[in-house]
């Protein structure tokens, strides 16, 4: 899914789009998001500042075109909701398989919640793009109950939000250090989700 912050849609094969945001990349791997200067970004990529801005209008945006990788790769995990093991094995895949993403992106993670919080374009398109999961949890739900290996309870929606939201804190609360360990913190993430959807965590 493309940032709606990102002015030109990408040509394919647009070589100065792509090197914009490889230095971005690696430049996030060493500094915070705050200290990246956008001329450091445009030098290392060997294009002008006024073609970062061609491209992107702000730092903020460059990030959230970014962020499009674990974007795609949330939706591979949710996936895993639809898989042939048990509820417990599959939402147990889902929820490792979001943090094996974070792993993976843990700068672009840091360096989104930033953009974030100052950017109100980047702040919407990310709980757009989190909202977007919604209708598949939901529709997972309401299997369940219809199957009847799950109990009637709240409206699927707000429920599948709720969940959504929880994996989005736990994401934060590892990004921003502190709190309990990466594993407790997933046996306890899929232990809520179980007991909110089955009502146990049989």
């Amino acid at each position: 899914m493309r940032s709606a912050t990102d002015r030109r849609p990408p040509a394919r094969g647009d070589e100065r789009r792509d090197a914009l945001l490889r230095s971005l990349d690696e430049h996030l791997q060493e500094s915070s998001f705050e200290s990246i200067k956008i001329a450091d970004i445009s030098r290392s990529a060997g294009v002008t500042r006024s073609a970062f801005y061609f491209y992107f209008e702000s730092k903020a945006a460059a990030v959230a075109a970014l962020m499009e990788q674990m974007y795609d790769e949330s939706i591979v995990a949710t996936g895993h909701l639809a898989g042939d093991g048990t509820p417990a094995d599959n939402i147990e895949a889902t929820i490792r398989a979001l943090f094996a993403a974070w792993d993976r992106h843990q700068h672009l993670y840091r360096a989104m919640l930033e953009a974030r919080a100052t950017n109100t374009a980047v702040r919407d398109l990310w709980e757009s793009d989190r909202e977007s999961f919604v209708p598949a949890v939901a529709s997972m739900i309401e299997a369940e109950r219809a199957a009847g290996r799950a109990p009637d309870g709240p409206d699927a929606e707000p429920l599948a939000s709720i969940l959504l939201e929880l994996n989005d804190r736990m994401l934060e609360r590892l990004a921003r250090g502190g709190g309990l360990p990466r594993d407790e913190q997933v046996a306890v993430v899929v232990h809520i989700w179980l007991s909110a959807i089955y009502g146990s965590t049989a």
